[in-house]
């Protein structure tokens, strides 16, 4: 029997699954929209990539035995899965990226609804900044782009590299961008130049806000679901004056780093309930329970901490948000 790992990368937009054998190799992917539901959004990655898993002309020696989670709902889904890792983008990015590219010395990420920059020496994270503030330099602000022009953000590199003249598109913030954008079309710019100012701007917005103060040295890797847009590509290697590589796999590089570290802890142990109580992952026991979240204000230091506790079946099976022990909440045994 040959062990496999999973990794979920869980964002606010689109939810993220690998498995990799034993040889960290990936043998099944799934790339789906969140739709505000991360619990349900899990469910339908592991069911794909359990499909896909099922598919490969041996897997009846194949196992999955251990599970990581990371991103913004990693926490609620890692206890969901009754994951042994769960990390936080930062690392798993890292983790991921340095595994299949050990020279690497710059992480440029831009998601849907955020972006991150990471500086790396040697292998290991010595620098990052996350942005979460601004959204004129994501991959949401570039689809409600899309939409008013009425085109598919999927078409939106393909044309901005027809353009000769890309117009000058405000990226200072998505108000000012989206005003500019408006006065541009009111104007007569053509569409494939007004796209191509928005890919520039996608950058520009990216390296004064993200990247101010960061030595961006190369090799450059550029992921996320906004580095499938080649014009946002072309955008970065010029204005940066470098080759920025894309990895076939650049969009699934946290959920890759987390399968990565859970393979590095091993398989899952002791688990008396929950999808590896049998000791090898059983999605049809995932099913099975009905999870839940309850968020509570914890009254007992000045902190008045908001606290999310996880209930599986009505018994709590985590909680986190406690900034001291007062606020700790007992799990059920």
């Amino acid at each position: 029997m040959r062990s496999a790992y999973l990794g979920i990368d869980i964002g606010s937009i689109s939810t993220k699954g690998v498995v990799i054998d034993q040889d960290r190799n990936i043998i099944a992917r799934s790339y789906l929209w969140t739709e505000g539901n991360p619990t349900e959004a899990s469910k339908s990655v592991v069911r794909e990539l359990e499909a896909q898993v099922a598919a490969l002309s041996d897997a009846d020696e194949i196992a999955i035995v251990g599970a990581g989670t990371t991103g913004s709902a990693r926490r609620l889904v890692g206890a969901m899965l009754g994951a042994s890792v769960i990390k936080n983008e930062i690392t798993a990015h890292a983790v991921g990226t340095t595994s299949l590219h050990p020279d690497v010395r710059t992480i440029l990420e831009i998601g849907g609804q955020d972006s991150k920059i990471i500086c790396v020496s040697d292998g290991i994270a010595v620098d990052y900044a996350m942005n979460t503030l601004c959204a004129a330099g994501t991959g949401s602000f570039l689809s409600s782009q899309a939409h008013r022009l009425g085109v598919e953000v999927e078409e939106f590199g393909d044309i901005a590299l027809t353009s000769t003249k890309p117009a000058n598109i405000a990226a200072r913030c998505t108000v000012f961008a989206e005003s500019d954008l408006v006065h541009k079309i009111q104007v007569g710019y053509a569409r494939e130049d007004i796209i191509a100012g928005l890919c520039n701007a996608v950058a520009s917005n990216y390296l004064n806000n993200v990247g101010k103060g960061k030595k961006i040295a190369s090799p450059v890797v550029f992921q996320g679901g906004v580095s499938k847009n080649a014009g946002v590509v072309h955008a970065f290697e010029e204005q940066l004056g470098v080759d920025v590589l894309v990895d076939p796999d650049g969009h699934l590089m946290g959920a890759y780093g987390v399968a990565l570290l859970a393979a590095d802890a091993g398989p899952v142990k002791e688990a008396t309930a929950g999808p590896f109580a049998s000791g090898k992952f059983d999605f049809e026991a995932l099913l099975d329970f009905d999870f839940k979240t309850r968020e509570i204000e914890c009254g007992k230091c000045a902190n008045h901490c908001e606290i999310i506790c996880v209930y599986r079946d009505g018994d709590i099976i985590d909680s986190w948000g406690n900034r001291c022990d007062r606020g700790a909440v007992k799990t059920t045994k």
